[in-house]
Parts: C-alpha cells; structure tokens; sequence
C-alpha cells in the first residue's frame, strides 16, 4: 500500500495553521523583519535556517509574544495574534538553556504547567505519565536535572512544552547543548515525538545538517527576508539563489556567461577552457550573467582521462579532507578555479589511488549542476 505523501503546501485548498502576512519589524532605525509572507500548515516540522542576525529568532519571539509586528499580522488557526497574550496563545516554547527548575523532580518539572492552570489531579496524573512514555523517561521521574544527562534533560524540556497539548511548539535552537553524536540521535527522537504527537514544530537553527534532517520544509532567510522556502531536497538540489547554493551544504561556484540551445545551456566561464554544458530550467539570454553550482559528490574524480565523459577538465589536487566514509577533493584548475570532487572511501586508505599533487581528470554530466541567475 503506498503512503501518502504530507505536502499540504501544495494543495491549493489546505489553510495554513500559521500566516505572517506582510510583517515587518523595526527596532529603532534597524528592519530586522522586512514585508514577510509565510504560511506554515499543521503537523509541520517547519525549520527557519540562517546565520546570525538574519531574523529567524525576532520571527519565532512575534510567534510566541515576546514581539509584536511593527507593520502586518500574524494570524494562527485565522486568529490574529496581535491582541493575544504570550500565555492565551496555544503557543508553547522550549528555551535552549532548557530552563528546568532545579528544585523540581523530573515528574515535577513536567506537571508544573498543568499544575498552574489547576488542573484535576488525576487529569494531571495521566497527562505527565503519558509524556514520560513519549519521551522515554519513566525511570527517571524521581530525579533531580542535575542527577540525568544533558540529553535526558533535554526530553524533560520537551516534554514539559508538550504537556498542555500546544497547537505550536517553537524550539529555539534546542539541541545546540548536545554533542554532536548526541544531537544527531535526539534529532530522530525530536522527529518521532513531533510524528506521535501531531504537533506543528518550529525550530529554529543555524545548523544547515539539523535543519535539513528534521524539516519537512525549510525556510532559508538572509537579512529579515525568506531567500527560499522548499522541501529540504529541493533546498539542496534546485537552489534558487547562489546564497542558497552556498549556505546549504558543500558547493564549487563557477561564474560565467551563458549561450543557450533549447533547454542545454554552453556557459563561457575562463579563457583556454572548454564551456561547461549544461540544462537550465529558465529561459536564459546570449551573454547573461550566470553562476553554475555543482555538489562535489557530482564531480567524478579519476587519473585517467576519458574522452567520452562530458564536462572534462583537467587540474591538480591542492587538499583533500579525509572525512572518513568520504573523501573530498579541492582540485585547481589551470585557469586558477577551485573545484570540489568527492567520492566514498570503499578501501583503506593505503590502497587509495589519488593524493595531494596528483593530476587528475574532473567530469560531471549535463544535468548535474545548477544553472543560477542571482
């Protein structure tokens, strides 16, 4: 039986749980929203992904109340936030520090909201033990936070927001805390409580990887405005911008002008070389100004040279960064451009046949790199 596919995006027909409509916030003289669009639909994982100081958190503080717009709405289930209370929204947010209290056990911690809003004692009861299954956590219910682990603690966090069943739960780079391998396990974990739950998260990072592993879709913002909002392989694949290309994951970045024949593209990019021959999904002019960006694990490296492999050139290998299960290459041509090969490393590194100095042959097919126009 196939599984239906979750895109609500694209039926024309599903509202949004979330809509920014034309938001834009100033602080003093300083835009840090500017004119923002965005609709986020429920049981999303929705990730907001940029550097420091691009917005992404003055979205999430609008969200949860801590801001309000300076200019547009923000509307969740078609109620306008803009009247609505940080603790009247069904809104619920999970700090980085995690902000547990110190005093309180494990079962404490996670009753404390229920608590406040006096809830029936068995009401509670069910509530907190249902959330320490969820969250794995039973053995741990009589402990202090400083008597578990930083990950455990984390769970407690998450379960503690989860608690009084949020419509939203915004997590404010919630695993920057955590050790890689931890955090690489706890973004599995945070994936699987968000699928049982049915909860619409919101996360926001800088971290392309954790962006890119969680999200069913991805916003990538620059200087309070969305660059591009798509699935994470659309993200990785068709970039739109040459800011996208180069802030999601590994990229070489070729500039040249572009001779179009159809939907293959000739791109004149150094004197002496051969053009890079590609396809291009956007109609192009003679002479238009052009980026290629192609992913290193495109590019087939080899010593050899193979006439009938499109898109050779020629260079030496300047560096190579061992990263275990994969090897990349940084090969410079002879016109002085530094381009990315990689490839898996099925044998043990004595019996690998490319190193540093080396000549060697680069080739990529038609349709491996990405034809961008800004």
């Amino acid at each position: 039986m196939s599984q239906t596919v979750f895109a609500p995006w694209s039926d024309p027909g599903a509202k949004p749980l979330i809509e920014f409509r034309n938001v834009t916030k100033r602080f003093g003289d300083f835009t840090a929203i500017d004119g923002l669009s965005l609709g986020i639909y429920e049981k999303e994982f929705f990730a907001l992904l940029g550097p420091s100081g691009c917005g992404k958190t003055t979205m999430m503080r609008m969200l949860a109340g801590f801001e309000t717009p300076t200019e547009g709405s923000i509307l969740l289930s078609g109620q306008d936030l803009g009247r609505v209370p940080p603790n009247r929204r069904a809104v619920n947010m999970m700090f980085q520090s995690y902000a547990l209290f110190p005093h309180l056990s494990v079962w404490e911690n996670i009753a404390f909201g229920l608590k406040r809003e006096k809830q029936d004692k068995d009401a509670i009861d069910a509530r907190v033990t249902e959330m320490l299954r969820l969250t794995r956590l039973e053995k741990f219910k009589s402990r202090k936070p400083h008597q578990i682990s930083g990950g455990q603690r984390q769970r407690v966090a998450l379960a503690r927001s989860l608690a009084k069943a949020p419509k939203l739960l915004l997590l404010d780079e919630p695993l920057g805390a955590l050790d890689r391998k931890l955090r690489e396990e706890t973004q599995f974990e945070l994936m699987d409580i968000q699928e049982k739950t049915g909860t619409t998260f919101v996360i926001v990072t800088h971290d392309q990887e954790e962006a890119m592993t969680v999200a069913s879709r991805v916003a990538v913002m620059d200087e309070g405005r969305l660059v591009q909002v798509a699935t994470p392989p659309e993200i990785y694949e068709q970039p739109a911008t040459t800011y996208v290309a180069d802030f999601i994951g590994d990229v070489s970045l070729i500039a040249g002008r572009a001779k179009p024949a159809g939907e293959r593209v000739e791109i004149a990019w150094a004197e002496g070389q051969p053009p890079i021959v590609a396809t291009s999904e956007t109609s192009l002019s003679t002479d238009q100004s052009v980026h290629f960006a192609i992913r290193p694990e495109k590019v087939h490296i080899s010593k050899e040279r193979d006439e009938t492999r499109p898109n050779l050139l020629q260079g030496k290998v300047e560096d190579i960064a061992y990263l275990g299960n994969i090897s990349t290459y940084h090969v410079r041509l002879s016109d002085g451009t530094l381009l990315k090969a990689q490839s898996t490393n099925h044998r043990r590194l004595a019996n690998r046949g490319i190193t540093w100095e080396d000549e060697v042959y680069l080739s990529f097919t038609e349709t491996a790199g990405v034809v961008l126009t800004e």
